[in-house]
């Protein structure tokens, strides 16, 4: 089924015909996603995907005006209702996202549309975007560079009592709102977030003297409030289970709310064994082990020996350049695995894309193994540029990494940190604002898009000009 198209109105063609026109940036990307219509087809999957009868009811937002403004929020870097403000305030960006002379809606039609995005279709966009360069002649995979970097998830800094405190005013504002739609399940439920915030904030307020002989007697006091809580809440959901209204809506509302309810007494529990295995009966609990937040209970501690950053809180995130500056490859990776396990990967993403090995694999020391150089070598790279990290170099290593191509394919390597500086500060990447580890990997993935697209705006007019001068 087609994407439904709108057709323009009076006011479109007058402003038209003033003479209104997108900068050449824009202009090159809506070129290019009129000339590529299945991007839009791939969007339109998935907004339509779970409807019985999609071309029913009232219309909202095109899939077109939905893949435009979604990679228009990355390229800009704004939050969802600066984005709706700032096309609604100018013609050029009503131009771009398709929405011309017509009614611009509120920011939250975005965020549902961009909701049904899902990370194998955004995977699925940029992979048909590197196709759409190779097929255009502006990529032709010769060379490849790699490296990681850490995208924050949006927490803040985790303390046992901090996470306690979070488990406890969660719950219990949770216990609230059932406790409306459920009377009976309200007795009985106290209102222990002042307790619970007084312990954590002296807690937090302890000098160092004061910690070793206070902090096991607080910490107790707050596990029991927490632990009484956890309690209150399951009994809460037992009683709505028992008995539970009989309005329907009513009905799917208290579902919903028993299901949070659940989620986040789990997760209290895992908090409250890793405070007690840690502070009360002084063990090493692994990192495997722990929960970092109870808000995005998928994130990562990850140490990657930098000075200013000794600590980050998130996702690995691996990322794979070509020569041209597209992103051919971008991985959420799990814990903080080495660098070294993703060379062969990186290897085979590249043959599946282009057909082939790269001539040149290009990544800083962190990447260096034994395994990887035999691996690069027997995956047909004509020049492995990886330096040895630790040891004493054999006399062969030394002549070969001090050899002109090895020293031109490291200046090469150089570059991906600027990609990745990009990503970062000018396409948003650094910090995730989006709930889950599903919209994790929509997030990274959309800042990837928005980059491969620059890059093809950036080269597409000037490919086929050259093209034309020589014909």
């Amino acid at each position: 089924m087609r994407p439904r198209t709108r057709p323009l109105t009076f006011a479109d063609f007058e402003l038209q015909a003033q003479g209104v026109a997108l900068d050449a940036t824009l202009q090159a990307l809506s070129d290019f996603l009129e000339a590529h219509e299945g991007l839009i087809t791939l969007v339109h999957q998935d907004l339509v995907r779970g409807l019985k009868r999609p071309r029913t009811g009232r219309e909202g937002l095109g899939a077109a005006q939905v893949l435009r403004a979604f990679v228009l929020q990355r390229i800009k870097a704004w939050d969802l209702r600066e984005l709706r403000e700032r096309i609604a305030d100018g013609y050029t960006l009503r131009r771009f996202t398709t929405f011309d002379a017509r009614p611009v809606p509120r920011h939250d039609a975005f965020h549902r549309a961009f909701c049904r995005l899902t990370p194998a279709t955004v995977r699925a966009l940029n992979e048909a975007v590197v196709q759409a360069a190779i097929e255009l002649g502006l990529e032709d995979g010769a060379r490849l560079r790699v490296d990681t970097t850490v995208v924050e998830t949006d927490i803040h800094w985790p303390t046992d009592s901090g996470l306690l405190w979070d488990a406890v005013r969660v719950l219990t504002r949770l216990g609230k709102r059932l406790g409306k739609h459920v009377p009976l399940a309200r007795q009985g439920f106290a209102d222990r977030t002042r307790r619970a915030r007084r312990r954590m904030q002296e807690l937090h307020r302890l000098s160092p003297a004061a910690r070793a002989r206070q902090q096991t007697r607080k910490y107790r006091e707050l596990l029991g409030v927490t632990a009484d809580v956890v309690a209150m809440a399951r009994g809460a959901v037992a009683v709505a289970r028992a008995a539970p209204p009989a309005d329907p809506l009513a009905a799917a509302t208290v579902a919903a709310l028993v299901a949070e309810i659940d989620h986040f007494c789990q997760l209290a529990e895992r908090v409250i064994t890793q405070t007690r295995r840690r502070v009360l009966q002084g063990e090493h609990v692994s990192v495997h082990e722990k929960i970092f937040s109870i808000f995005e209970p998928h994130t990562d501690l990850i140490k990657r020996g930098k000075a200013q950053r000794p600590v980050e809180f998130g996702h690995k995130v691996l990322v794979a350049e070509s020569g041209r500056g597209f992103i051919t490859d971008y991985r959420i990776l799990d814990g903080n695995p080495a660098d070294e396990d993703h060379v062969v990967p990186s290897l085979r993403q590249h043959a599946a894309t282009f057909g082939r090995a790269p001539a040149l694999y290009a990544a800083d020391r962190g990447f260096h193994a034994a395994a990887t150089v035999d691996a690069v070598t027997a995956a047909g790279v004509r020049t492995e540029c990886v330096p040895q990290r630790g040891g004493a170099k054999t006399a062969a290593r030394t002549t070969y990494e001090k050899s002109r191509a090895f020293r031109q394919g490291q200046r090469f390597r150089a570059g991906i940190e600027g990609r990745i500086s990009v990503l970062l500060r000018g396409r948003g990447m650094r910090r995730c604002s989006l709930e889950g580890r599903d919209r994790f990997e929509v997030f990274v993935g959309a800042a990837v898009l928005a980059n491969n697209l620059l890059r093809i705006a950036a080269l597409w007019p000037h490919h086929a000009r050259g093209r034309r001068h020589a014909a």
